[in-house]
């Protein structure tokens, strides 16, 4: 209750959906026969989804179910009458009907409410009249609920998990360049981290879901977030979440190999230029993506200068590497492994920026 969030929203959605319920029996209740007033708070829960434009949408799929099956059991009740073997040929019409891809999840609403209309009914007219007239109720009901307090906004929210995110993985960076400066790394905190890297892989996954159910959330609805900007922040964001999974994948080999290496021993064999160069990148693309993660506009002249300087860096180092005589093949080995991870995480930094930016 102190904070906004997805309970709350789903607290407020309940309310809702409890009070448009009973207005819309209480007005089916008055206004139409009791046959058919249970279609109204029926109605009212369809109106009433997440976000305002799933809403609209199961909403007029409903109605247009609805009316496909009134229609498909008053045509066979006027001109076969009501048997069970006109029942079963409005079974078979409807079940075809329901699985048209528009009427999406509401497609079983075709045979249900075939099967009252026929049943209940009996294909006449008059009560498929109070049958529409009631789903209209419900539909108004759970769709006026729904506009008179529309879900509320959490652009800002998204963007602060992504930034958070980049956080972290920009913190495991400057870990790692710790770790691989160090003279006696610790074995536990590596281990630690590759476990971590999974949580993080769901997280990237739980945050993409958040991020586009409030894209959707932002379609129709009346409510405006506040600073404006989502329609740009949003797509923004969900591209950004793809980098840093792009960069995750690295991260996690870079944090395997070093993890192997200091079991093997070969840690502790690798030169220390290389150590201290190699751990520069590190910091650098920790820095760069830092100013990816920020939540407010990335300047785009910084960035690249940070990208570059990364870049410069990582070149240093190949070029330090190939030049230094006297390494084993291990450690040749581990160098270029490490190497060739910072590199294909430089270029998916870089590529995937200019993804962000365009977006």
């Amino acid at each position: 209750m102190r904070g906004a969030g997805a309970e709350r929203d789903e607290v407020l959605l309940g309310a809702k959906s409890v009070i448009a319920a009973m207005v819309a029996w209480v007005l089916a209740r008055y206004l139409l026969p009791p046959a058919v007033s249970t279609f109204a708070p029926l109605t009212a829960l369809v109106a009433l989804q997440a976000t305002v434009y799933r809403s609209v949408r199961d909403c007029l799929q409903y109605v247009l179910a609805m009316a496909a099956g009134a229609t498909l059991a008053a045509s066979l009740a006027a001109s076969a009458g009501v048997h069970a073997w006109t029942f079963g040929i409005l079974t078979l019409a409807a079940l075809c009907v329901g699985r048209v891809r528009r009427l999406g999840q509401q497609g079983t609403q075709v045979a249900i409410v075939g099967f009252f209309a026929f049943s209940s009914g009996q294909g006449q007219i008059d009560y498929i009249g109070h049958l529409i007239a009631a789903v209209g109720i419900g539909a108004l009901c759970g769709l006026a609920a729904h506009l008179l307090l529309a879900p509320a906004r959490h652009t800002h929210h998204r963007q602060q998990a992504v930034t958070d995110l980049y956080t972290t993985m920009a913190r495991r960076l400057n870990d790692l360049a710790d770790t691989l400066e160090a003279s006696d790394p610790a074995p536990d905190h590596l281990r630690h981290w590759r476990r971590d890297w999974h949580r993080l892989s769901a997280e990237c996954e739980r945050i993409r879901h958040a991020i586009d159910a409030e894209i959707e959330n932002g379609r129709m609805n009346p409510r405006r977030t506040i600073g404006g900007g989502s329609g740009e922040a949003l797509p923004r964001a969900r591209e950004a979440i793809s980098v840093a999974e792009r960069g995750m994948d690295h991260l996690r080999s870079m944090t395997r190999t070093l993890d192997y290496a200091l079991d093997s021993g070969e840690l502790r064999n690798l030169p220390t230029p290389f150590r201290t160069r190699f751990g520069a990148v590190l910091r650098a693309v920790a820095t760069a993506m830092g100013e990816i993660g920020q939540a407010s506009p990335t300047d785009p002249e910084l960035l690249d200068g940070q990208i570059d300087e990364a870049a410069a860096e990582l070149d240093g180092v190949q070029r330090q590497e190939q030049t230094t005589p006297g390494a084993s093949p291990a450690v040749h080995a581990l160098q270029g492994t490490l190497l060739t991870d910072a590199g294909r995480l430089l270029a998916d930094i870089r590529s995937g920026w200019q993804s962000v930016a365009s977006t």
